[in-house]
């Protein structure tokens, strides 16, 4: 029987962190348990004739001191620095991001209708409205933009993301990843070309080479060998003897677990589960993100790191160009993009269906043009890409953590903590869970 102090499932940032830290702080052991042959997780890429994807984008965005210290020593001398250039792409024409504040471009009656509807909420009576935490997303969103605004992009956007109904999600994820412009902003956006960057990921980081594997094979190198099992998965958990049957190992006896895989799939592996965890559990929804990347042989793009697509006749939510993150990611006369979908994680996808849909919009809206030849093509399915934060969420959460805690087991990361976050975020959580272990 293999024997360690903190066993940690998913090899991911958040996990990766923790070993790392857990060595640097304390004495305690960690064995690191990854269904993939590489580490990294969703933050990985794959490479393909000169090409190179990632699980879709994956940007950094470095806001803590630690964090953007720690990782710029992973990437030394391997990381380029990018300002953003987001855009959107609406009644044929392009527009900046944020929609909110940059409708200069489009069709006339739409600017009026968006300046309208954002006015009226300007001077409108807020003493007897419902606390911001009570609001669903839709309601929080017409309060502050207004219908025109909402009507063109937030509403038809986001319900292509998160495919249900706005009114029964809440305004919990949104905070730094919706912009709230001013007024003065909003006008001036509507009457010329507004080039301010909105924000929390106005400019970010990338690895010159290797895509976004690159940061978490860094981080690997830094651990023992022995401290991470690749190629491997676990089957079920016993926390009333502390022991965990392992694929490719057999039973890993452990003090500490520490999960960063989705928490629904972790609940599922635990055996005896009580009835009320089991339920609370059910309630959790997510939604899976089926990325498409091309390898086409010429130039796609001028200078654009994405562009979003709201309007439902696009099937796609977005598209990206990695060749502009890194002229390392395609060939010499090659671009390198993905599509990214929505679907309910119950939902039933058609690939081949999915993917002549998508070619044929990427040449409608004239990313792709006759020059252009599609020289790879690769599937990235990820099962649970996106948590979502309906009103169910936090009321399961609250049921299943205090749980957990009795059971000295910490969940964290994107997955593991059920929350929409990004990579520092991550490996910060790995931190915080070390220096919590080594207090124990």
């Amino acid at each position: 029987m293999i024997k360690t102090d903190v066993l940690i499932l998913g090899g991911g940032l958040a996990g990766l962190s923790t070993a790392y830290h857990l060595n640097k702080i304390s004495k305690l052991s960690s064995l690191i348990i990854e269904k993939e042959a590489r580490p990294g997780g969703t933050a990985s890429s794959i490479s393909k004739k000169g090409f190179t994807f990632d699980f879709t984008g994956h940007l950094l965005h470095l806001h803590n001191p630690y964090g953007k210290a720690f990782i710029q020593d992973l990437l030394k001398g391997n990381l380029r620095e990018l300002k953003r250039s987001s855009w959107i792409y609406s009644h044929e024409v392009l527009t900046r991001y944020p929609f909110q504040a940059n409708t200069y471009g489009l069709p006339d009656p739409v600017i009026d209708e968006c300046l309208f509807g954002f006015l009226k909420t300007v001077h409108r009576p807020r003493g007897n409205e419902k606390k911001t935490s009570s609001l669903s997303f839709k309601d929080w969103a017409l309060k502050n933009f207004g219908e025109g605004i909402c009507k063109h992009f937030l509403f038809p956007y986001n319900e292509k993301l998160w495919q249900r109904p706005l009114d029964s999600m809440t305004t919990e994820w949104q905070g730094r990843f919706v912009p709230a412009p001013k007024v003065s902003e909003v006008l001036h956006g509507a009457l010329m070309d507004q080039k301010k960057a909105f924000g929390y990921n106005a400019s970010f980081l990338y690895p010159r080479k290797g895509g976004i594997q690159s940061l978490p094979n860094a981080l690997a190198s830094r651990l023992k060998k022995s401290q991470i099992v690749l190629d491997s998965e676990v089957l079920s958990i016993d926390l009333k003897t502390n022991q965990a049957l392992i694929k490719n190992l057999g039973i890993v006896s452990f003090k500490r677990l520490v999960n960063t895989i989705p928490l629904d799939q972790f609940i599922s592996l635990i055996k005896d589960i009580p009835s009320g965890i089991e339920k609370a559990t059910s309630e959790l929804s997510s939604n899976s993100v089926y990325c498409l990347n091309l390898g086409v042989f010429g130039k796609v793009t001028q200078k654009k790191h994405w562009i979003y697509f709201p309007e439902k006749k696009y099937p796609f939510y977005r598209v990206g160009f990695y060749h502009e993150f890194s002229p390392f990611n395609a060939p010499k006369k090659s671009s390198s993009l993905y599509v990214e979908f929505s679907r309910n994680s119950k939902s039933k996808v058609n690939l081949s269906q999915l993917e002549s849909l998508a070619l044929k919009a990427l040449k409608d809206c004239k990313i792709l043009g006759s020059e252009n030849r599609v020289i790879v093509k690769e599937w990235i399915p990820i099962s649970c890409g996106y948590v979502v934060y309906d009103f169910k969420r936090t009321k399961a959460l609250n049921v299943i953590f205090p749980y957990l805690a009795r059971k000295k087991v910490e969940s964290i990361g994107r997955y593991g903590a059920w929350k929409y976050s990004f990579m520092e975020e991550a490996i910060m959580d790995g931190k915080r869970c070390a220096e919590k272990l080594a207090l124990c």
